[in-house]
């Protein structure tokens, strides 16, 4: 932890600065501090820098702490301020200040066109807007979404097209502990949608094309139809191939991604620091034993950044593959010119770059793995590496490889059970098996792309690529259908996260350097997570709730009482598994609930009507004819489903609701007749696409 008996606090500058650098970005986002704010203290903190190099020589040495606290704040005070430009929204020509329904819109196509199940996927650069007979020149970017019964697929990189449909502001769906789509939009600078019919858009004859982009594009389809014309064998072959090597995950079967996920080697299948380290480990062992070069060190680096950026422009140059490629290039050059830096000054370094450019990097869950992993690699593989010794050279190197595993899962387990709620138990094996073997992978990919134009040599390289890919995906998937291969559904918050990590950094840096504070550190943080987790037990004692999920053209309903829950809704939601995944279960693994059977206590129904402890509540999902009472049926909620043909005044004669709610089955045309039939007999509505999930608390 040391150089030459100097902390790395000291010999780690860019470790220090970074620090500011995030709080800034994370101060910026949730404050959003104005930018007349924002330039009057970076200029009063900036002038005070410059001031304090006037004062007398011993009053300088006397206050250099003073030094440190002002460069710290104008670190800071940058970070606020490439933040505050980063946001399209502060640019005076963004689009969405000016933008009404009646504008029409030219669009430049900025990525290629994706297939949904429903829809195809493309994003736009928002170039000109035309609002009466005003044209102005905007920027921002889109979300498109095309019907199937359109030409869209035919869409290349720069076509522009002009539509005039209304836009959507992008935001989330309500259900809790759901995935934050609008924060995930405004991470791209993107913040509006659009879905488009036929006679909605225009494909104009112009085009506007990044030649560097363009580029990119044409490697990306030159490798695939490579690898498909190459590689023989069912779609999930193929698949795991143009995702290994290119990080395209179009061809991905949902069921395989979540086998990946499950064994604990996603990571695998999605470009990132791995692959660029092996591509790196190559090229080093390859340019160390060239004579002509290994004694050439301008030369040597050159070259090899030089392949480590080419391939990454072979991978359609993703965001996940250029922040590890910046990481590479700092680790390169501070260790070939900087002979007493340290591996986490580069890391630091490399990480102030990549947040100088894009400062919402910092809420990227790649980003975030890419580096914990990598940290937790320098700082315990020797350690445990040294726990055990082998004379058998080929125990250890296999000793060694595990211990590269277990260093970075012990670093990023804790996030990823943040993010993910499950841990593979079994990834010791799968990690030992699928490293080595997606290793021969992706350089036999490589060297298929290479030597595809002799059709013989490419034709076997990739039958034995296809098999490879296939012996991966069985050994996989034969791992994820073993029993106790994964614990899932495991609750975790910001608050039990970060004591999870003070709680492993505390006990290895304890058991390296046989610090006792590190160790008191460490208990500290159990004992506190365990507090946390039991409140949070005991919290769950008194929970009941009404959950009408927002799932688009689906009814989900959960009634939750304690750690249980009882679903009602439609089959389709218990079949389809990415729609239960992606809607239900975020809120159940939120709410620790789990599914109670065939009976919930308190909950009791007959024919339309569900009794929930003193909350009623009926569910119209089809045409009903009522018979006007003398006395009215009264109900909490009148929950009106499956876009039934009836009208809110014939109800109204019957049933006397305390409130109406409209849940996402129902047409949004449909709801919003509805809602005007609300407002004129002043009954209260809830509209679910419009609002959000509807959560009912009982006391």
């Amino acid at each position: 932890m040391q150089s030459y008996g100097i902390p790395i606090w000291k010999t780690s500058p860019f470790c220090r600065i970074i620090i500011p650098l995030m709080t800034g970005i994370i101060l910026q986002w949730y404050f959003q501090f104005s930018i007349s704010v924002i330039a009057i203290f970076s200029g009063c903190f900036f002038t005070s820098f410059f001031l304090f190099y006037f004062l007398p020589i011993e009053l300088k040495f006397r206050l250099q702490f003073l030094q440190g606290i002002l460069l710290m704040m104008m670190v800071l005070y940058f970070a606020l301020f490439i933040s505050w430009q980063k946001d399209v929204r502060h640019h005076k020509n963004w689009y969405g200040h000016a933008y009404n329904d009646s504008s029409t819109l030219v669009l430049r196509i900025s990525n290629p066109v994706t297939e949904k199940t429903k829809s195809y996927k493309a994003e736009a650069d928002v170039e000109t807007m035309i609002t009466g007979s005003n044209v102005i020149s905007t920027d921002g970017k889109l979300f498109l979404y095309f019907s199937k019964d359109t030409v869209a697929a035919l869409l290349n990189y720069g076509d522009k097209i002009l539509i005039k449909g209304k836009l959507q502001r992008i935001k989330n769906s309500g259900n809790p502990g759901a995935f934050n789509y609008e924060r995930y939009g405004a991470f791209q600078q993107t913040f509006y949608t659009v879905y488009l019919k036929p006679n909605d858009w225009i494909l104009l004859k112009e085009k506007s094309i990044n030649p560097v982009k363009r580029l990119i594009f044409s490697i990306q389809s030159y490798v695939l139809n490579v690898l498909q014309k190459n590689i023989q064998g069912d779609k999930n072959v193929l698949g795991i191939a143009e995702a290994l090597l290119i990080g395209y995950k179009e061809d991905l079967d949902k069921d395989l991604v979540q086998a990946y996920s499950n064994a604990g080697v996603v990571h695998i299948i999605a470009i990132s620091g791995l692959h660029l380290g092996l591509i790196y480990v190559m090229l080093v062992w390859i340019f160390n034993r060239l004579p002509w070069i290994k004694k050439q060190k301008l030369l040597k680096v050159i070259l090899i950044l030089g392949c480590l950026w080419l391939f990454s422009l072979l991978t359609g140059a993703s965001a996940s593959v250029l922040r590890s490629a910046v990481m590479f290039t700092c680790i390169m050059i501070g260790k070939n010119y900087f002979k007493q830096t340290s591996i986490y000054n580069s890391l630091a370094a490399s990480a102030f770059i990549l947040l100088c450019y894009d400062p919402y990097f910092l809420w990227d869950v790649g980003f975030q793995l890419s580096y914990l992993a990598i940290i937790g690699i320098v700082f315990l593989q020797k350690p445990i590496g040294n726990l055990l010794y082998f004379k058998t050279s080929w125990l250890n190197k296999i000793w060694n490889m595990l211990a590269v595993t277990l260093a970075a899962q012990l670093i990023t387990f804790p996030i990823c059970i943040y993010y993910f709620h499950q841990f593979p138990n079994f990834f010791f094996i799968t990690n030992l098996i699928a490293v080595p073997l997606s290793t021969l992978i992706l350089f036999a990919e490589i060297f298929l792309v290479a030597f595809s134009w002799i059709s013989v040599v490419g034709m076997l390289i990739g039958k034995i690529t296809g098999w490879l890919v296939w012996l991966m995906n069985f050994i996989i998937q034969s791992c994820n259908s073993l029993p106790y291969s994964l614990t899932d559904n495991i609750y975790a918050n910001i608050f039990t996260t970060w004591l999870l990590y003070f709680f492993v950094i505390g006990s290895c840096t304890w058991l390296i350097k046989k610090n006792k504070n590190y160790f008191r550190l460490a208990i500290v943080s159990l004992f506190a997570f365990t507090v946390l987790q039991s409140w949070s037990k005991i919290m769950i004692r008194h929970q009941r709730k009404i959950i009408i999920y927002n799932v688009p053209k689906q009814q989900a309903i959960d009634f939750v009482y304690q750690d249980k829950y009882f679903f009602v809704g439609d089959s389709s939601m218990l079949g389809d598994g990415l729609l239960r995944n992606f809607h239900l279960k975020p809120a159940r693994i939120a709410l620790q609930a789990n599914h109670c059977g065939t009976v919930l206590p308190g909950l009791y129904h007959r024919s339309m009507e569900w009794q929930f402890f003193d909350k009623k509540m009926i569910i119209i999902d089809s045409a009903v004819h009522f018979i006007p009472e003398a006395n009215k049926i009264k109900t909490d909620i009148l929950l009106i489903s499956k876009n039934p043909h009836l009208r809110i005044a014939d109800l109204a004669e019957a049933i006397q609701p305390a409130l109406l709610v409209f849940d996402a089955s129902n047409s949004l045309w449909k709801i919003a007749s509805w809602k005007k039939e609300c407002e004129e007999l002043a009954l209260p509505c809830f509209s679910i696409p419009e609002n959000g999930a509807f959560i009912l608390d009982i006391e």
